[in-house]
């Protein structure tokens, strides 16, 4: 009985001390304080961290006034030890926490004031350009000789009827 006890007393130990390995990013900016989006979903504002379950890429979004916004599809890179079959033992039988955490800082560029000249010049630029390509693109005028048929005409409906109250329409 007291080797039973034993046996169970060492599996449940084990079961516990099993380790697992937190997977983890921070990302820091300068300058600090502009907000993160992951793949679309904001998760906070730098320096932020937060915790992945997969490697590979992953596309952020910084964003802050007066700073061009940032767009980077960040690829996280697997350590050796979560390669199959060695994630086995990194994750069920290796009887120590595991951190794996990956830092980025990115650099933002001021956002460019642009002068109201350069403003209209680029708008002139962009409306030559798209008369050009209207030009271009438009479908080929039908020859003069093919004239579409007319639609008939519906006849008319002819003069209303008189409807006086508290009779029923007809």
């Amino acid at each position: 009985m007291k080797r039973n006890f034993s046996l169970w007393t060492a599996l449940v130990g084990g079961a516990l001390c099993m380790g697992c390995v937190d997977q983890r990013y921070l990302i820091t900016s300068d300058p600090p304080g502009a907000m993160v989006l992951r793949n679309g979903v904001p998760i906070g504002a730098t320096p932020v961290d937060d915790h992945f379950v997969y490697y590979g890429k992953y596309h952020f979004t910084l964003i802050k006034d007066g700073y061009e916004t940032l767009q980077v599809d960040q690829a996280i890179p697997a350590p050796f030890y979560e390669y199959p079959p060695l994630d086995f033992v990194s994750e069920a039988l290796v009887p120590v926490h595991l951190h794996d955490v990956h830092a980025f800082n990115y650099q933002m560029r001021e956002a460019q004031t642009i002068g109201k000249d350069e403003t209209i010049h680029r708008g002139q630029e962009l409306r030559n350009r798209g008369q050009s390509l209207v030009g271009q693109n438009s479908p080929p005028a039908p020859p003069p000789s093919v004239v579409a048929p007319a639609r008939p005409q519906a006849p008319p409906l002819g003069p209303p009827l008189p409807i006086t109250p508290g009779t029923p329409p007809q």
